[in-house]
Protein backbone atom coordinates (compact mmCIF):
# COMPACT_ATOMS: atom_id res chain seq x y z
CA UNK A 1 0.00 0.00 0.00
CA UNK A 2 0.79 3.64 -1.19
CA UNK A 3 1.77 6.68 1.41
CA UNK A 4 -0.31 8.50 -1.56
CA UNK A 5 -3.23 7.71 -3.19
CA UNK A 6 -1.72 8.11 -6.33
CA UNK A 7 1.25 5.39 -7.02
CA UNK A 8 0.61 4.83 -10.79
CA UNK A 9 4.36 6.49 -11.46
CA UNK A 10 3.29 6.87 -15.20
CA UNK A 11 0.56 9.22 -14.61
CA UNK A 12 0.28 12.33 -12.82
CA UNK A 13 -3.11 13.05 -10.98
CA UNK A 14 -4.62 16.61 -12.27
CA UNK A 15 -5.18 19.01 -9.59
CA UNK A 16 -9.18 18.12 -9.71
CA UNK A 17 -8.58 13.87 -8.68
CA UNK A 18 -6.47 15.23 -6.01
CA UNK A 19 -9.35 17.40 -4.50
CA UNK A 20 -11.78 15.12 -5.26
CA UNK A 21 -8.95 12.48 -3.60
CA UNK A 22 -8.57 14.09 -0.32
CA UNK A 23 -12.84 15.44 -0.38
CA UNK A 24 -13.62 17.45 2.84
CA UNK A 25 -9.98 17.68 4.04
CA UNK A 26 -8.89 19.42 0.55
CA UNK A 27 -9.77 22.94 2.06
CA UNK A 28 -6.88 21.76 4.70
CA UNK A 29 -4.81 20.78 2.65
CA UNK A 30 -4.73 24.17 0.81
CA UNK A 31 -4.51 26.12 4.26
CA UNK A 32 -1.49 24.19 4.83
CA UNK A 33 0.22 24.55 1.47
CA UNK A 34 -0.41 28.19 2.10
CA UNK A 35 0.86 28.70 5.50
CA UNK A 36 3.98 26.81 4.00
CA UNK A 37 4.92 28.84 1.49
CA UNK A 38 4.13 32.28 3.47
CA UNK A 39 6.02 31.61 6.16
CA UNK A 40 9.39 29.53 4.23
CA UNK A 41 11.14 30.34 2.03
CA UNK A 42 9.97 26.94 -0.01
CA UNK A 43 10.81 25.98 -3.36
CA UNK A 44 7.66 23.07 -3.90
CA UNK A 45 7.22 20.73 -7.02
CA UNK A 46 4.77 17.46 -6.98
CA UNK A 47 6.74 14.34 -7.56
CA UNK A 48 6.62 10.88 -8.38
CA UNK A 49 8.98 10.39 -4.71
CA UNK A 50 10.60 7.32 -3.46
CA UNK A 51 9.30 4.68 -5.61
CA UNK A 52 5.37 2.89 -5.39
CA UNK A 53 5.87 2.74 -1.83
CA UNK A 54 5.43 6.55 -1.52
CA UNK A 55 3.64 7.64 -5.10
CA UNK A 56 2.41 11.19 -6.17
CA UNK A 57 3.37 14.47 -3.22
CA UNK A 58 3.65 17.72 -3.17
CA UNK A 59 7.52 18.20 -1.65
CA UNK A 60 8.43 21.14 -0.40
CA UNK A 61 12.40 22.48 0.34
CA UNK A 62 14.44 24.92 1.55
CA UNK A 63 17.93 25.37 0.41
CA UNK A 64 17.11 21.71 -1.75
CA UNK A 65 16.93 19.98 1.56
CA UNK A 66 13.20 18.54 2.10
CA UNK A 67 11.10 20.49 4.87
CA UNK A 68 7.94 18.61 4.43
CA UNK A 69 5.89 16.69 1.98
CA UNK A 70 2.29 16.14 1.47
CA UNK A 71 0.88 12.72 0.25
CA UNK A 72 -2.90 12.61 -0.87
CA UNK A 73 -5.00 10.55 0.60
CA UNK A 74 -8.78 8.75 0.70
CA UNK A 75 -10.64 11.37 2.50
CA UNK A 76 -7.24 12.46 4.00
CA UNK A 77 -3.50 12.95 3.46
CA UNK A 78 -0.31 12.38 5.11
CA UNK A 79 2.13 14.99 6.21
CA UNK A 80 5.67 13.58 6.00
CA UNK A 81 7.91 15.28 8.61
CA UNK A 82 11.73 13.78 9.02
CA UNK A 83 12.99 15.15 12.37
CA UNK A 84 16.40 15.44 13.73
CA UNK A 85 17.49 12.93 16.99
CA UNK A 86 17.24 16.29 18.97
CA UNK A 87 14.18 17.56 17.72
CA UNK A 88 12.90 14.29 18.89
CA UNK A 89 13.75 14.98 22.21
CA UNK A 90 12.25 17.90 22.28
CA UNK A 91 8.76 16.75 20.95
CA UNK A 92 8.33 13.89 23.11
CA UNK A 93 7.77 16.39 25.84
CA UNK A 94 4.84 18.50 23.42
CA UNK A 95 1.67 17.68 23.83
CA UNK A 96 0.96 16.06 20.63
CA UNK A 97 -2.53 14.88 19.33
CA UNK A 98 -3.05 10.84 18.47
CA UNK A 99 -1.87 11.07 14.89
CA UNK A 100 1.14 12.52 15.77
CA UNK A 101 2.43 10.64 18.39
CA UNK A 102 1.70 7.69 16.94
CA UNK A 103 3.58 9.01 14.00
CA UNK A 104 6.44 9.66 16.53
CA UNK A 105 6.31 6.34 18.47
CA UNK A 106 5.90 4.11 14.54
CA UNK A 107 8.87 6.05 13.12
CA UNK A 108 12.48 3.87 13.07
CA UNK A 109 15.37 6.35 14.30
CA UNK A 110 17.90 6.55 11.55
CA UNK A 111 20.87 8.41 12.31
CA UNK A 112 19.40 11.71 10.50
CA UNK A 113 16.56 11.20 12.66
CA UNK A 114 12.98 10.09 12.12
CA UNK A 115 10.47 9.84 8.90
CA UNK A 116 7.23 10.68 10.74
CA UNK A 117 4.19 10.00 8.57
CA UNK A 118 1.22 11.97 10.24
CA UNK A 119 -2.00 11.64 8.50
CA UNK A 120 -3.85 14.60 8.62
CA UNK A 121 -7.64 14.18 9.48
CA UNK A 122 -8.50 17.32 11.76
CA UNK A 123 -7.56 20.94 12.59
CA UNK A 124 -5.99 19.76 15.49
CA UNK A 125 -3.59 16.84 12.94
CA UNK A 126 -2.62 20.62 11.15
CA UNK A 127 -1.87 22.23 14.15
CA UNK A 128 0.53 19.18 15.43
CA UNK A 129 1.83 19.79 11.61
CA UNK A 130 2.55 23.06 11.96
CA UNK A 131 4.52 22.87 15.19
CA UNK A 132 6.01 20.01 13.88
CA UNK A 133 7.57 21.58 11.13
CA UNK A 134 8.77 24.84 13.51
CA UNK A 135 10.60 22.64 15.53
CA UNK A 136 12.29 20.99 12.12
CA UNK A 137 13.53 24.42 11.06
CA UNK A 138 14.64 25.30 14.73
CA UNK A 139 16.46 22.63 15.18
CA UNK A 140 18.21 22.56 11.63
CA UNK A 141 20.03 24.83 9.39
CA UNK A 142 19.58 24.86 5.89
Amino acid sequence: MSVSFFADKTYQPADAEIREAIGPLFSTWQELAQWIREKYPTQEDFKFLYGKNYGWGLRFRIKSKPLITLYPGQGNFTAQVILRPEAIEKVQSTKLGQNAQQAIERATPYPEGRWLFIPVESKSDLEDVQRLLALRVEKQSF
